[in-house]
């Protein structure tokens, strides 16, 4: 499919399709030439109207296309290349218009072709006065094909609403129907709502809930280039006024009005008003901000630096939280949350990525530090993700200052300190060594005994305090066990953490042997690239009856590989022992706790050796280079007293 962006948009390719003798050819010479044609080639060339053919100023190629079955290939992929489809049918042949429903418009869906479709009856000069009205023909078939955006009649012998088709079919494009407006129900659609009311928000400057007459006048102007006079703005008020009362107060325009009245325009087919609005407030054709207006270049980083938010961003964030905690209990309750992305194109976090990702109240209220630990975990994920979703919410400062970029975590290593705000810990274990009860104890869910599967990635975001000062915000990942062959596949798939723990059922044997298998397989993958990664061993369920030799060989392999000693936790039990604290430290400390191998021991070990061996070398290379040199000297001076 061509290009649906509309924002510098060079050209409209209207694909014409249909039986054959429909009057596809005739239609588009009618068009170019504003004559019908004595005599018609079968299939004419490509035809191009001139840029200001229609008031939008964008020129529009026309592509005609054979009826005959040997040319489908051909005429599906122009389909496939289309921006929009004019599906013609005879008026005076009633089989042509049967086989909209049981041929052609089937036909398209099985090609997958996305684009607005335009169906029109050609030779209305032939129709039968005694045939059913467009609208009685083509009501059902529209119900049946949401796809179908208009339907028209014309005649290229009459020159009846020849030039109707292909503006239709190019506003379509230009100014769709279908992200605006449910044809159903009658109804804007969410999106639609949602970005209105973000634009009825900026508009109403003083955030009295309404748009006064001056606030209108100005948002006029912004969008068209055109004040309103006093007598057109009490026009536009009455208007909505007679039909909907709660659309005016005293104070003006209110949001229920400002959206009536987009939905007004768009019943009457001035789709042009609303589409005009939305991109004067920097919307694209799917009511999202356009890419451009995202500055992805600053968040160009290397495979070991995240983004995080900034200190400024980070406060707004507060403000807001504090604004839509309507009733003040520290806490946004569901309801709150959704208000609060109500300018956004849909709540980013109902994404299951998202989903029971941080710390809620028991009625299942956001706290601040579950809504702050969310923002952060989003700029870790998506960072691109993450500004739109503040601007949409209203954060008005600069985007490039918005977000940091953190120092690459190989030179926190030779720094031997680290001084991010968000540590990211990849959590490893075979299957039931507790990983996911882990994560739901960090961030407050209740523990259960089900196990049930993990099969993809999950995360778990909280706030962490140290020394009851310092505040850092830890993202633990969730590895499913048979994850690491995956991530693997990615050679930068260590890069992106601070620290990984190996998890292990301290009651079964099994359990700590697939545990370091584990270990041995990222420490050797960090050796071999080069990466070092803290890492810790994590003994769970101290509850159960310990497997009586876990313990002391998963204490014989952390001395043997030189990180801490196992750290014993039963979350059943709530006994952590400061695990996520300790976590942090590893973090924060990232030259410490990083597994050796025998094998990066031994090459370790051989380094040293052929170091040695070179120094030696060199020493008696020098011995030799100046023992040579003395003796030249000695022969010099004797050749010459001799």
């Amino acid at each position: 499919m061509a290009s649906s962006s509309v924002v510098g948009r060079t050209n409209v390719r209207i694909v014409v399709v249909g039986d054959h003798g429909t009057g596809k050819s005739s239609l588009i010479i009618a068009v170019a030439t504003e004559s019908f044609p004595q005599s018609v080639q079968a299939v004419v060339p490509p035809t191009r109207l001139p840029v200001d053919y229609y008031p939008d100023k964008v020129p529009l190629t026309i592509v005609d296309t054979s009826s005959r079955p040997e040319d489908w290939n051909k005429v599906a992929a122009e389909c496939n290349n289309a921006d929009a489809i004019v599906l013609t049918y005879a008026c005076d042949r009633p089989e042509t218009l049967d086989r909209l429903s049981t041929y052609w418009l089937p036909e398209l869906r099985r090609l997958e072709v996305k684009v607005p479709v335009i169906v029109v009856g050609c030779k209305l000069d032939l129709r039968d006065e005694q045939q059913p009205s467009l609208e009685q023909v083509m009501s059902p078939i529209m119900q049946q094909f949401r796809e179908i955006e208009t339907c028209i009649e014309c005649s290229a012998l009459k020159q009846i609403q020849v030039p109707e088709v292909f503006y239709y079919a190019q506003k379509a494009v230009l100014h769709p129907t279908g992200p605006l407006f449910d044809q159903e129900t009658q109804t804007l659609k969410p999106r639609c709502v949602r970005a209105l009311k973000r634009i009825f928000i900026l508009c109403d400057h003083d955030k009295d809930g309404a748009l006064s007459d001056q606030e209108l006048n100005d948002f006029q102007v912004k969008c068209f280039n055109a004040p309103l006079q006093p007598s057109e703005i009490m026009g536009v008020k009455k208007v909505v006024q007679d039909k909907l009362p709660e659309g005016v107060s005293d104070r003006g325009l209110t949001l229920t009005g400002f959206l009536f009245l987009h939905a007004l325009f768009i019943e009457k087919g001035r789709l042009e008003t609303t589409w005009t609005v939305l991109r004067k407030f920097d919307y694209d054709n799917d009511i999202k901000l356009r890419d451009d207006l995202l500055p992805v270049a600053q968040f160009k980083r290397a495979s070991d630096q995240s983004v995080e938010l900034s200190a400024d961003t980070l406060d707004f964030l507060k403000r807001i939280f504090s604004m839509f905690d309507v009733d003040g209990d520290g806490a946004l309750r569901p309801s709150e949350l959704e208000d609060l992305f109500s300018t956004a194109p849909e709540n980013p976090w109902n994404e299951i990525i998202y989903k029971d990702a941080v710390e809620k109240n028991a009625i299942g209220g956001l706290t601040l530090n579950g809504f702050l630990s969310q923002w952060a975990l989003m700029t870790l994920l998506d960072p691109v993700n993450s500004l739109a979703n503040l601007i949409y919410i209203g954060y008005a400062g600069d985007p490039s200052t918005a977000f940091n970029i953190t120092r690459r975590r190989k030179i926190d290593r030779k720094k031997k300190q680290s001084q991010r705000n968000v540590f990211q810990c990849f959590v490893f274990g075979p299957e039931n060594s507790g990983k996911s009860a882990l994560l739901n104890a960090f961030v407050g869910r209740p523990f259960s005994d089900k196990y049930i599967s993990t099969g993809e990635p999950r995360y778990a975001a909280n706030i962490v305090e140290q020394n009851g000062a310092t505040r850092k915000t830890l993202v633990l990942r969730e590895v499913p066990a048979d994850g690491i062959k995956k991530l693997q596949s990615n050679k930068d798939f260590l890069s992106s953490c601070d620290v990984a723990i190996f998890m292990y059922d301290s009651s079964d044997e099994g359990s700590w042997k697939r545990a370091n298998d584990l270990l041995i397989q990222v420490a050797s993958y960090g050796e071999d690239n080069g990466i070092e990664i803290p890492c810790l061993i994590v003994a769970a369920k101290d509850d159960l009856d310990h497997y009586p030799t876990s313990v002391q060989d998963s204490t014989r392999v952390s001395q043997d590989m030189g990180i801490e000693a196992p750290i014993t936790i039963s979350v059943k039990l709530r006994d952590i022992n400061n695990l996520f604290q300790k976590i942090i430290n590893a973090a924060q400390q990232p030259h410490l706790s990083i597994p050796e191998t025998e094998a990066g021991r031994n090459r370790k070990q051989y380094r040293k050796i052929m170091n040695r061996s070179l120094m030696v070398v060199s020493v008696g290379a020098a011995v030799a280079v100046v023992g040579l040199a003395a003796y030249r000297v000695y022969a010099a001076r004797k050749h010459s007293s001799g």
